[in-house]
């Protein structure tokens, strides 16, 4: 993936460049995405480890009235538009593009509008949405760490739930290191990827594998848990309690393993983007990122 750096000022904005394989991201306080280096078990193969007694470091329940914006204290929205993986939305403050539903939800929707005459890397922009991080208010080292999502469905949607170094404003980034926890690709409805970035390990180059649904199941039809179990010189990565990657150290041929550290977390819903690809006439607008929860959970 590749960086970009934006206005450190009030938010920040992250960008990522995947180009086939994810995307780069770069949030000018800090973000980035990660591809975690493992080999991959066959679909559904183990149930992830169960974890020792814990403490819960974060959690947003998104409990609240219907239209309220998120959380301020836990949380902060970036704005801006991504000419590094050339996604095409513009990212929104406030309540527009980012808001709970009174159910207990926070919903990410993207929508095909430009009511506020932004302005992209490619011209007047087409389309909105949200992107969230936790940079600033929480950040953690090891652990585990989940979100329970609905993700939309159509092409050229690029929904994710990553991490970033928060050493990314000191180091820059792949330094900093990034960890995806979970991405899916419109084009891929069945599919979810987890990957890590490092120095020499970054972009297409980022190391990761997918997780498949059994009997063509599509991941909008339902929410699903995503989940990264966190230890030192370990990252291993789940979905519904369904181990299919762990990653260390000796999967990185010699490169440097920069995930011994804290991390904070990021949400999001891009559209378009060279590795998703862009929309076409048969997707369907707004859509919508669901998320019940995020909770972070450590042993100490």
């Amino acid at each position: 993936m590749t960086v970009h750096l934006p206005h450190r000022a009030v938010r920040t904005h992250a960008v990522r460049t995947h180009s086939r394989r994810r995307r780069t991201a770069l949030y000018a306080a800090s973000l980035l995405c990660c591809s975690a280096v493992l080999t991959a078990l066959p679909g559904g193969a183990s149930a992830a480890p169960a974890p020792a007694p814990a403490a819960v470091a974060f959690a947003d329940e998104f409990d609240g009235p219907a239209g309220a914006a998120v959380d301020g204290s836990k949380w902060q929205l970036e704005t801006g538009d991504n000419v590094n993986n050339h996604e095409r939305q513009y990212y929104t403050g406030g309540n527009s593009n980012a808001a709970l539903d009174g159910q207990g939800n926070l919903v990410i929707t993207a929508r095909k509008e430009n009511p506020g005459n932004y302005q992209c890397w490619y011209g007047s922009c087409e389309y909105t949405s949200a992107r969230l991080n936790t940079s600033g208010k929480f950040a953690a080292a090891y652990g585990h760490v989940e979100a329970r999502v609905k993700v939309p469905r159509g092409q050229g949607m690029w929904p994710a739930f990553w991490m970033l170094g928060d050493d990314f404003g000191n180091v820059g980034w792949p330094q900093s290191g990034e960890i995806d926890v979970m991405e899916n690709l419109g084009f891929e409805p069945g599919t979810v990827h987890g990957t890590l970035h490092g120095p020499g390990y970054s972009g297409a180059d980022g190391i990761g594998a997918g997780y498949t649904l059994p009997n063509g199941a599509a991941f909008a039809d339902d929410f699903h848990t995503f989940a990264v179990d966190w230890a030192p010189d370990s990252i291993t990565w789940s979905v519904d309690g369904n181990v299919f990657q762990r990653r260390t150290p000796a999967d990185l041929g010699g490169k440097e393993w920069v995930f011994n550290k804290p991390f904070f977390l990021i949400l999001n819903l891009a559209v378009g983007g060279y590795w998703p690809g862009d929309p076409d006439g048969s997707t369907a607008f707004p859509a919508q990122l669901v998320v019940d929860y995020v909770r972070v959970t450590t042993n100490d």
